[in-house]
């Protein structure tokens, strides 16, 4: 019979009254769902960022590659032993590199990436990035990505100029030797062919959208023997794009690789991107320790709601006690007050986080035409909308952490109800 008495008490002086103590609950009810909710929304957007960024560098990154940080000369040897090793699902040779783009005055300096077609749509599906045109890489051609094709003005059809960096090096140390020696020879145009590779003409077959700016505003892909020819590298290549059976045997893939490939060595896609996951995750344990104040904050309200309730109830608390009540059934009393508080917190807190994580990108675009500004740019995060996942372990550790701290916070003054001395209580009664 304990805790249905005890439950009464709390219930009907947890009734509204228009009176003060009512609008404390009231607040620290707010508070609570306020800290429960920015939790949940915030999060769950860290978790969405963290998952989406793995995502979209999986989506365009192959799990492992294999450098030397030089050239591989040896590549068609290393490659079938790369291809045997356990965990290895498929490999292809890549150049890559930064080059200058030029169309009808338009200049920009992307990074070229020469593949093989066939052997890199076994390690990434570029033919699912095409949004235009298709990505069938011939004889000069090239693919490019959307936010680049909109800076230069191209579209499937149109040829761009692709200078390879060879040439600005020429240019350079012709520069030089004339300004040394004034007095030197001006060499012709037939001499300066033969040491400096001429443009490429390349039709853009193709533009893909990878999903993350960095890649769609950047990349250059054209076949292999194409970034070969502008970087002069004859036979030779820059690494070895790998793919393993998942993500996450990426290291142990690597570390097989590392003890049998000589000079070259392998990294893996999460090595190459460390500190942007590191950064993330960094991010969310410190927005999770911070934004739990907000709930802490809200339980002081509850201790501050009860403690001016044992004040008033003071002489019902002595009638109690007087009439046989024990210490448990006065602490329980005010107990679960605060847990009906942390209750009806959670509650709410956890339907409104849940709804607004629903409609967050509507309300993004919503506030910022209210605003006049830009909002969460694809530019900066590289993302268009904003992510958010919901992982239920999570959404769970936030909850029952907010019902504790609630609980706890009423423990105090629903034990100092309880040593109430009910003679002094009634004493001026």
């Amino acid at each position: 019979m304990k805790a249905p008495f005890s439950l009464f008490l709390a219930l009907r002086y947890l009734r509204p009254k228009r009176t003060f103590v009512s609008i404390i609950t009231l607040i620290s009810i707010a508070g609570v769902t306020l800290g429960i909710m920015v939790l949940i929304v915030v999060i769950s957007v860290m978790t969405g960022f963290d998952r989406e960024l793995q995502r979209v560098v999986l989506g365009f990154e192959p799990h492992l590659t294999v450098t030397n940080g030089q050239l591989l000369a040896n590549w068609r040897e290393l490659l079938p032993m790369i291809e045997q090793t356990p965990g290895v699902v498929a490999a292809a040779p890549y150049v890559q590199g930064p080059v200058l783009a030029e169309h009808e005055g338009q200049v920009y300096t992307p990074m070229l990436r020469g593949i093989n077609l066939d052997a890199e749509q076994k390690i990434i599906d570029l033919k699912k990035t095409i949004v235009e045109g298709s990505a069938d890489l011939e004889s000069d051609t090239v693919i490019l990505g959307t936010v680049l094709a909109s800076s230069l003005g191209v579209g499937v059809g149109d040829t761009i100029t692709v200078y390879a960096p060879g040439n600005i090096n020429g240019v350079i140390q012709e520069l030089r030797r004339e300004r040394e020696d004034p007095q030197a020879k001006k060499k012709t145009l037939a001499e300066l062919k033969d040491e400096i590779v001429l443009p490429s003409e390349l039709r853009v077959v193709g533009i893909f959208e990878s999903g993350r700016n960095s890649y769609d505003a950047t990349v250059l892909l054209v076949p292999l023997f194409v970034a070969q020819e502008l970087y002069i590298l004859g036979d030779a290549v820059h690494g070895i794009s790998v793919k393993t059976t998942s993500p996450d045997a990426a290291e142990q893939v690597k570390q097989a690789l590392d003890a049998k490939t000589g000079d070259a060595w392998a990294e893996t896609w999460f090595e190459k991107n460390r500190e942007r996951f590191d950064a993330v995750r960094l991010e969310r344990h410190v927005m999770f320790i911070i934004l739990m104040f907000l709930v802490i904050i809200a339980a002081f309200g509850i201790t501050s709601t009860l403690i001016t309730v044992t004040v008033q109830k003071r002489r019902e608390i002595g009638i109690l006690m007087a009439l046989g009540a024990n210490t448990a059934q006065i602490v329980w009393v005010f107990l679960a007050q605060g847990m009906f508080v942390g209750f009806f917190g959670n509650v709410t807190g956890l339907a409104l986080g849940m709804t607004l994580i629903t409609y967050r990108n509507p309300f993004k675009e919503w506030l910022s035409d209210r605003l006049g500004i830009e909002i969460f740019p694809p530019g900066i995060y590289e993302l268009k909308g904003i992510p958010a996942e919901v992982v239920p372990r999570d959404v769970a550790i936030i909850c029952v952490s907010a019902f504790i701290i609630c609980s706890l916070a009423a423990l105090f003054p629903a034990y100092a109800a309880a040593r109430l001395d009910p003679v002094k209580a009634l004493r001026y009664e």
